[in-house]
């Protein structure tokens, strides 16, 4: 399966910028997302800056610490990049995947399944 990002979409935040990324992945075998937060420090300066990495957890997607974390504005002084990945594939189309919120779509495990039917996806 060949990987082509696509931007979803970009805004405005915390003289800064977030953009939305969409990716088809080999690994999970679904399209997986993730934001990054640029300040504009990275945007209209060109500065190299630091990126920290927020795995979200159980029950989590990309957007939980863009929109509910309140680092932004932190970052942006701190001219310090945001990269936010959702960590469980969705729509494997695996049966009762979504039927309990502490296994399957987004339970955000971070670990490699080895049996059927969840090792072609979760991983």
């Amino acid at each position: 399966m060949a990987s082509t990002l696509v931007l979803v979409s970009k805004a405005r935040c915390f003289r800064g910028e977030v953009h939305k990324y969409a990716h088809d992945s080999a690994v999970t075998n679904v399209k997986m997302t993730f934001n990054i937060y640029l300040p504009d420090a990275a945007l209209t300066n060109k500065e190299k800056v630091p990126v920290l990495y927020y795995l979200s957890g159980l029950t989590c997607n990309e957007d939980n610490m863009i929109t509910k974390g309140g680092a932004l504005a932190h970052l942006s002084e701190a001219r310090i990049a945001l990269v936010t990945p959702d960590t469980s594939p969705r729509g494997a189309g695996i049966p009762g995947e979504d039927d309990d919120w502490e296994l399957g779509t987004g339970a955000g495990f971070y670990v490699d399944a080895t049996q059927e039917p969840w090792k072609k996806n979760y991983n």
